[in-house]
């Protein structure tokens, strides 16, 4: 059987309030042709299927696009809901939809969602985890939560059944390992309540993962992030996205292959002075990539007027400018601080009278402030 699974679509987000609507169309457009490339018996998306619990119209719209070419094309779809997600909206008409194809866990049950389907080696069940606060279950670690939801399944994981895990929650290794992350995430937390062990999915033949935004394989065993298929910050200007063909074979065969996505624009770092980047041969060898989303860092140390109109002129997606002047000044201004909290209550004022006076404290006015920074300090 041949599983296409993604995750983090989070339809209708917004960078630099820019709406990603373009973006997330073609992308979304792209995995449905995979799909029907690769022959997939089934798509799964792990949460996170909008970027808000009130979803804008043109999302729900993209989204019923998306889901509709797969019911037409007869590809099966198994999707739950995220912490970004309405578990009720997400969860609409589904027992309408399981008709079609479409089989979606938005509300947090138990016994837990199972769907089954067949290939030639006999059923594989899906099992589906949706995210839900452990308070929600009655416990106090996300850790709890996901024990007292896996103990509700009716047959033992050991392995000898196919049986496939979609679940959206922030998954370590086994020794606690914890995933990379991206700055383009929210809502993650690290090292808390919240982490769940690889660990306890020992027994499933695959673990479809959702929450973290870089593609990436959890623990020991087949429990992967397909990570979100779009770069939704200017930190994640060098990574590939992609999704995750899996086959599965007889119990125990199991084999993932990542299959590289190309957005509409990429996301793009540039630096210089703002001259430089507006010249010939800049623009020249930049080419097409100067419609990507762009982050410039000026390198100018006078002022300049209105860099971002100016640069638009070229690259009309700037959408961040960075001044390395100011930057550095912030160092500085760091810096400072850092070293005068390590300065003693009198040398703060020499340099203080210094400032003033335009010269240093003499030495009988030196010593007449040490003694009284020793009595303040004494009292």
């Amino acid at each position: 059987m041949k599983i296409l699974h993604t995750a983090d679509l989070h339809i209708g987000k917004k960078i630099f309030e820019l709406s990603m609507i373009e973006d997330q169309k073609y992308i979304l457009r792209q995995i449905y042709e995979i799909a029907v490339r690769e022959q997939a018996d089934v798509v799964l998306i792990a949460g996170d299927v909008y970027d808000r619990a009130v979803p804008s119209t043109e999302a729900v719209s993209l989204l019923d696009d998306f889901l509709t070419d797969f019911i037409r094309a007869e590809i099966p779809v198994i999707m739950i809901s995220g912490n970004h997600d309405s578990p009720e909206r997400i969860a609409f008409a589904d027992r309408i939809l399981e008709k079609r194809g479409l089989y979606i866990a938005g509300n947090y049950c138990e016994p837990l969602k199972t769907v089954t389907l067949k290939d030639e080696y006999g059923p594989v069940t899906f099992v589906c985890m949706p995210f839900v606060k452990p308070a929600v279950t009655g416990n106090a670690t996300a850790s709890q939560a996901v024990e007292q939801m896996l103990s509700t399944l009716p047959v033992t994981l050991d392995g000898s059944r196919r049986q496939v895990l979609l679940t959206h929650f922030f998954v370590t290794g086994e020794q606690g390992e914890t995933p990379e992350l991206s700055d383009s995430e929210s809502d993650v937390n690290v090292g808390g309540l919240d982490n769940v062990s690889a660990g306890l999915f020992q027994g499933f033949a695959y673990v479809a993962l959702g929450h973290i935004h870089r593609p990436q394989h959890i623990g020991n065993g087949n429990v992967y992030y397909a990570g979100a298929p779009l770069k939704y910050s200017f930190g994640e200007a060098f990574n590939e996205k992609s999704v995750n063909l899996v086959e599965l074979g007889k119990p125990g065969e199991v084999t993932v292959r990542k299959i590289p996505l190309k957005p509409l624009r990429e996301m793009r770092c540039i630096k210089g002075k703002l001259g430089d980047l507006m010249s010939r041969e800049v623009l020249e060898m930049l080419g097409d990539s100067r419609e990507d989303y762009v982050q410039a860092t000026l390198t100018d140390t006078e002022e300049l007027i209105d860099p971002i109109g100016t640069l638009r002129s070229v690259y009309p997606n700037v959408l961040q400018i960075l001044l390395e002047k100011n930057q550095m000044a912030e160092m500085q201004e760091y810096e400072s601080g850092v070293h005068a909290v390590k300065k003693s209550t009198a040398a703060l004022f020499g340099e203080f009278y210094e400032m003033l006076k335009g010269e240093p404290l003499d030495e009988k006015r030196r010593l007449v402030v040490e003694e009284a920074a020793r009595e303040a300090e004494e009292l």
